[in-house]
């Protein structure tokens, strides 16, 4: 064992991990979902700037950002399902091709 970097064998022959397809596709599937509730927030007006007292034209940029995160949040969550739908229609897909 190599006392530096803690593994067994040196880095060079140990082989790579494969990614697993379905965790790519499960991250994409999430990635949709919460781009789409951004949207349903942006339309339900949260993140818009107040017309008194409000953060000027930095905030107005910026809202997009925490509408995004508001979203992923939303998402880690539960979310509404639309991701696991998304994830078995692109599974599906997926082991049609091969």
């Amino acid at each position: 064992m190599d006392p530096v970097l803690g593994v067994s064998q040196p880095i060079a022959t140990q082989k790579p991990i494969a990614a697993d397809p379905d965790k790519a596709l499960w991250d994409a599937a999430k990635e949709l979902e919460a781009s789409f509730l951004s949207e349903m927030l942006k339309s339900a007006g949260i993140g818009k700037t107040p017309d008194s007292f409000g953060g000027g034209i930095g905030e107005d940029q910026f809202a997009s950002f925490l509408r995004q995160e508001q979203a992923r949040s939303m998402v880690d969550s539960g979310g509404i399902g639309l991701a696991q739908s998304l994830f078995e229609a692109l599974k599906e897909r997926s082991d049609a091709q091969v």
